[in-house]
């Protein structure tokens, strides 16, 4: 079995986007319906979602705001969730991502759906919280 993960049936994994988080739900991640309670995706979005923004602020960031959130898929136990993350726009403090989440399927044609898409904006925090100017490199 190949361990490409971007197999060829289904949707295409992003090339423009960075991979910055890949995990795999378990039976305790899900709700009543058998799926995957969307609290769960949703905290692993704002993980995902930080990478960028930590680099690019260069020491502590907060979550303001998650703009936009469209569940377009459920997500299974055992799928492989794949995170791309791309730096849509960054302000004096801000720092604006969107994520997109993928699904391999395991199943016997291994497909993947895109099962969630995010907007998120963090600030760029001091040591006492308060918002600080996100570094120009």
């Amino acid at each position: 079995m190949s361990t490409d993960p971007r197999p060829s049936t289904g949707a295409q994994l992003p090339t423009d986007k960075e991979l910055v988080l890949r995990v795999i739900p378990l039976p305790a991640d899900v709700n009543a319906s058998g799926d995957i309670f969307g609290g769960w995706v949703m905290a692993q979005v704002d993980l995902a979602g930080s990478v960028l923004p930590l680099r690019i602020a260069q020491g502590r960031i907060a979550t303001v705001a998650v703009n936009q959130f469209v569940f377009k898929q459920p997500v299974r136990v055992g799928d492989l969730l794949s995170f791309y993350a791309e730096v849509v726009r960054i302000g004096t403090t801000s720092i604006t991502v969107n994520v997109e989440v993928y699904a391999q399927r395991l199943d016997a044609q291994h497909q993947v759906v895109k099962v969630t898409e995010a907007t998120l904006t963090y600030v760029a925090t001091d040591a006492q919280g308060r918002p600080r100017p996100v570094p120009r490199s």
